[in-house]
């Protein structure tokens, strides 16, 4: 093979790698955690804690949320920004609430309101703050996984109470790229148990259920028309 061949081979070559690398670039984006460790604690936070406060009540109607307490994300955890008069709590929770499989878990761009009823705010809230603390210690996904377990494991943190269940109706909220803000839904939170069956998963049915890990606690999820503003929701 002469000189000029297997230069010509080689520049193939090259071009051929040049062409390809987005395309490897995608794959490698989508088939792996893109968020293993936790970014700077100024990329959770909002520059403005009213419109934190806002953004927090655009999780329910607003003749829900408008009597609800509202909780910010501070530099040291959630605070009490709005004392409440109706027993509701709004709160936008942040990546580290991700199932701990998402590949997009501690992404900061994720933000989810949650208005969660009385039963759910003393229930549900305590999870929020524990992983809340974790992730700004700067535990990893396992420390953190096996922190959750072991409090659960200790009893350090409660079971759903009966009739546990927040609005999640937000035109705003964002889970990822590739859900973007989903569908406007309630959300119902049980112990977590065999057999538990609301429908969910049938064809046609609006009940979605998930089984977190290690949190031993059923979700059933139901999607609803309208977002929280009145609006109406796309059919998906």
């Amino acid at each position: 093979m002469n000189s000029t061949m297997i230069k010509t081979i080689a520049l193939g070559s090259f071009a051929l790698v040049i062409a390809l690398s987005p395309l490897w670039q995608a794959q490698a984006q989508d088939s792996g955690p893109l968020y293993e460790r936790m970014a700077p604690i100024d990329q959770y936070l909002m520059t403005d804690r009213n419109t934190e406060i806002a953004f927090a009540r655009t999780a329910a109607p607003e003749s829900i949320s408008r009597d609800a307490e509202v909780l910010v994300l501070g530099r040291h955890g959630y605070e009490t920004a709005v004392k409440g008069k109706n027993g509701w709590v709004c709160v936008v929770e942040r990546s580290w609430m991700a199932p701990f499989g998402d590949p997009e878990f501690l992404n900061p761009d994720r933000r989810v309101p949650l208005c969660l009823n009385p039963p759910g705010a003393r229930t549900h809230l305590p999870l929020t703050f524990k992983t809340t603390e974790l992730a700004m210690a700067g535990q990893s996904k396992t420390q953190m996984f096996d922190s959750i377990k072991a409090a659960y494991d200790k009893k350090e943190l409660p079971l759903p109470e009966p009739g546990s269940m927040c609005y999640m109706m937000s035109k705003q909220q964002f889970f990822s790229r590739k859900a973007g803000n989903s569908d406007p839904h309630l959300m119902f939170w049980f112990p977590q148990k065999d057999h538990l069956d609301w429908g969910a998963e049938f064809p046609g049915s609006p009940v979605d259920i998930h089984q977190y890990s290690p949190q031993p606690i059923t979700e059933f999820d139901i999607s609803v028309s309208r977002w929280s503003d009145g609006t109406a929701a796309p059919t998906n």
